[in-house]
């Protein structure tokens, strides 16, 4: 009996997913049919009844194929967890030109709302997804849509049939039943792979979205890399340089005052001393700023621990086995990302402890951070975690962040490498 009662819940809920299915995938099949029922209508006589259904056919099939891959991308992500990749060509910035026009990509146009209008057409009507779309729309309906309209042609047959007395149409009803139950479990199933395999992106499609993320990756790269270079100029001229210069001034004035007042001299020499032993701390700090000698000598493991003590929070470090050394752009990229989450663990999530993990394995390392904060991290646009993901993207890396409110905060790193 609790067999009998699992399988009929199945079966109402594979019969309700059923009807979804081919209500979806026969909907241009539909507005094809309307349109040829409404040449027929209009008679042989008028010429529209030759030339409209086509026209009705053409622009309905255009408009409502993107709408109905949509929709099957989101009944398989939803029913089954698969996510299909839409594929879709993206639309660039527009940007104003110094003559007061606007650039979208494609044109120069007098505003804003008008450059947008104008790309947004191209883009939609350029996009080679669009055939892709169309062919989908085509399939679909005889294959998902045919097994998928199985439970209720069923029960449309058991309706019919068994209302009348007839035994040939009670027999054909009881079996339009039986089809429907039976069926209804496994009807709505042929849509994930037939999606699968007709709604991801061909491999000219991938290529071109591929050269657009590396695009952006590229000039995420030198963007950052010129914004470091600013903040080392930075530091140097308002720091060592500074030190340095009035370092200079302390030991002239020192050597003319040598003969005539010696104490004073003296008093200028130990400040001289003082602002050297300063502008020595500072070129340190920022070399290790720009690549930590640890990190350099010892790797990440060891150059992690020491992060930690530096750290003002309880920080315990872990790693499952001794890390191999990593190509130095990795690991830089991966000290600098904890480094950082450990900063916003302090600054903004008022951590007291902190837990770091690094573990290695035949595709990548992982490091977690996790921390007792007060969590509601996000990854915001123009953020640190926002970076971070860009800084980790350009080595094809990660980052996954759970962050409840009220704590704790989790970020996970993953960025594929080998071993040296």
């Amino acid at each position: 009996m609790r067999q009998l009662g699992s399988w009929a819940a199945r079966a109402g809920v594979g019969f309700l997913r059923a009807c979804v299915v081919a209500a979806v995938s026969m909907l241009v099949p539909a507005v094809w049919a309307a349109a040829v029922a409404l040449g027929i209508r209009w008679g042989a006589g008028n010429p529209w009844s030759w030339i409209a259904p086509f026209v009705l056919a053409g622009a309905g099939t255009l408009v409502l194929s993107r709408p109905v891959c949509r929709m099957v991308r989101f009944l398989v992500a939803k029913w089954t967890a698969t996510v299909i990749p839409t594929g879709y060509r993206q639309a660039g910035p527009v940007t104003r030109m110094s003559t007061g026009y606007w650039w979208n990509g494609f044109s120069y146009e007098r505003s804003r709302r008008d450059a947008l209008l104008d790309q947004k057409w191209r883009v939609r009507w350029n996009d080679p997804a669009n055939w892709r779309d169309l062919r989908f729309t085509g399939i679909a309906p005889l294959t998902a849509g045919v097994v998928a309209s199985l439970p209720p042609a069923g029960v449309a047959a058991a309706v019919l049939g068994l209302g009348r007395p007839e035994f040939a149409a009670r027999l054909a009803g009881a079996l339009g039943l039986l089809v429907a139950f039976a069926s209804a479990p496994y009807a709505w199933r042929p849509l994930e792979p037939v999606a699968v395999r007709f709604l991801r992106p061909s491999p000219a499609m991938a290529l071109a979205d591929r050269v657009d993320e590396l695009t952006a990756q590229r000039a995420d790269a030198t963007v950052a890399q010129a914004a470091e270079i600013r903040r080392i100029e930075r530091d140097l001229h308002d720091g060592a340089q500074a030190r340095l210069v009035a370092l200079g001034l302390s030991l002239a004035t020192a050597e003319k005052l040598m003969e005539t007042h010696p104490d004073q001299a003296r008093a200028l020499m130990r400040e001289a001393r003082a602002g050297a032993t300063a502008s020595l701390a500072e070129l340190r700090e920022l070399i290790r700023g720009i690549s930590p000698p640890v990190l350099n000598e010892r790797g990440l493991v060891d150059a992690v621990r020491a992060l930690a003590l530096d750290v003002p929070l309880e920080v315990a470090v872990s790693a499952d086995t001794p890390l191999l050394r990593l190509d130095p752009p990795i690991e830089s990229a991966v000290y600098f990302g904890v480094a950082e989450l450990l900063t916003n663990a302090v600054r903004h999530a008022r951590a007291s402890r902190a837990h770091v993990s690094l573990t290695r394995d035949d595709t990548g390392i992982t490091a977690e951070v996790e921390d007792d904060g007060r969590g509601g991290a996000d990854v915001r646009a123009g953020g640190g975690l926002s970076g971070l993901r860009r800084r980790l993207a350009v080595f094809d890396g990660t980052l996954e962040i759970t962050s409840p409110a009220g704590g704790p905060t989790c970020v996970r790193m993953v960025v594929p490498c080998e071993s040296l």
